[in-house]
């Protein structure tokens, strides 16, 4: 009985494939269907081919001088394509993302500048896979290794978390509308500012500025600022009230 180790590989061709089997002393071809592999005998046991290109199963045959083995077959996988990932901004500790292509059932890993994380595969279109985390703000290449090959193109950016330093001012009346200054960092990625439990508008300024704008409320509240990075309420703001 002859096995293949791997039994499958990308259509590019080029990789090692271990055929198992007996009585190989002296094999003069090995053969991907119709094609012709490179092979070395290693042993009577034994032999290293070289897997030639192609774009379909082929079945694999040695030819010795006592015969030809039963043909066996072997896979070609294609090419991985990307199409997206379902965000390519997040913290630094990572975040679960999703990435969506063709040609994704045989992914073995996924890697995010130097760091490697495991996908699940969802279908032949989809994985799911959670960011490695880093420590420091980077921009890194997103790379998916297959059987069929790797796949690069997209890229993820890491944020620090917003920090908010100072608040003013930090009082306003309860019908709502006072301008406020926060100045912090990491502030040009916000995406809400909420007093209490009541998101508000907002302008981005620079990274270290932002205007937020009052809605109505009463008492004391906590003001979050939140990025892709994560969140900030050490301030608050106290709302007046309104005589009449």
């Amino acid at each position: 009985m002859v096995t293949l180790n791997p039994n499958q590989g990308p259509t590019s061709g080029g990789n090692q494939v271990v055929i198992t089997g007996t009585n190989f002393t002296g094999a003069t071809s090995v053969q991907f269907g119709t094609k012709s592999a490179g092979f070395v005998v290693d042993s009577a046991t034994q032999i290293t081919a070289v897997a030639p290109s192609n774009n379909a199963a082929a079945q694999v045959i040695v030819t010795t001088p006592g015969g030809t083995t039963s043909p066996v077959w072997y896979y070609y996988i294609t090419f991985p394509s990307k199409s997206s990932l379902s965000a390519t901004v997040g913290p630094l500790g990572g975040i679960p993302v999703t990435l969506t292509g063709a040609s994704l059932t045989t992914a073995t890993s996924m890697s995010f500048g130097s760091n490697t994380a495991v996908p699940t595969v969802v279908n032949d279109t989809t994985l799911n896979v959670t960011v490695p985390p880093v420590t420091t703000p980077q921009i890194v290449g997103v790379s998916v290794t297959t059987k069929g090959g790797t796949t690069n193109g997209l890229t993820f950016t890491y944020v620090g978390a917003p920090t908010v330093t100072g608040m003013t001012p930090i009082t306003g009346p309860d019908y709502g509308g006072t301008a406020s200054n926060i100045t912090g960092t990491n502030l040009s990625d916000v995406v809400d500012v909420s007093y209490g439990p009541d998101s508000t508008s907002y302008n981005i300024i620079d990274d270290s500025t932002i205007v937020a704008y009052s809605p109505g409320g009463t008492g004391t509240v906590p003001v979050t600022v939140t990025g892709p990075g994560g969140s900030d309420s050490s301030q608050s703001f106290t709302y007046t009230v309104t005589p009449g």
